[in-house]
């Protein structure tokens, strides 16, 4: 049995190595050390096995500018778990839940860089049909968005800014 929580202080050495261990590289560990230190909001889940952290998510603020104005909106990752816990729901449930407290903190919606065959599980599409595209250059349906509460993206098109510290990655 997992259990799933916030990010509390004094996680940040475990959630680190879980993120290294599953992307086996330090990139999105720093990326993520980066944007808890930026002092912008953020929503970090952990995953515990018997007390252990063994999965980590992250949803970060990112702006959407339209034409005439910018829509706050929240990027979901990284998403990480241990490689002997993956494959076994962790990452999903982390997912699920966060996609929850962005609602509940007021998002309206979601993007994520990812998998394509992964992310639409949840509910995510590709966003370039519906005319909101990421500020670089990136395949069609890796870059995808989701509405987190009804008629979220009715004309929402534009362009995607995610913090800074995502262009080392």
């Amino acid at each position: 049995m997992f259990e799933i929580r916030m990010e509390s202080v004094g996680d940040e050495a475990a959630v680190r190595h879980v993120i290294e261990q599953a992307f086996a590289r330090k990139n999105e560990a720093d990326l993520v050390d980066a944007l808890r230190d930026s002092g912008d909001f953020i929503i970090s889940l952990v995953a515990l096995h018997d007390g252990q952290i063994v999965g980590h998510v992250l949803f970060s603020p990112v702006r959407i500018e339209l034409s005439k104005t910018t829509k706050q909106a929240i990027a979901l990752g990284p998403v990480a778990v241990l490689p002997d816990y993956q494959r076994q729901g962790i990452g999903g449930q982390l997912i699920e839940k966060g996609l929850q407290a962005c609602r509940e903190n007021g998002f309206t919606i979601a993007v994520v860089l990812g998998h394509p065959t992964y992310y639409p599980r949840f509910g995510f599409v590709s966003a370039k049909p519906l005319g909101i595209r990421w500020e670089h250059d990136v395949p069609a349906e890796v870059f995808m968005v989701m509405p987190l509460t009804d008629n979220a993206l009715a004309g929402v098109t534009g362009v995607v800014k995610y913090h800074p510290a995502f262009n080392g990655v």
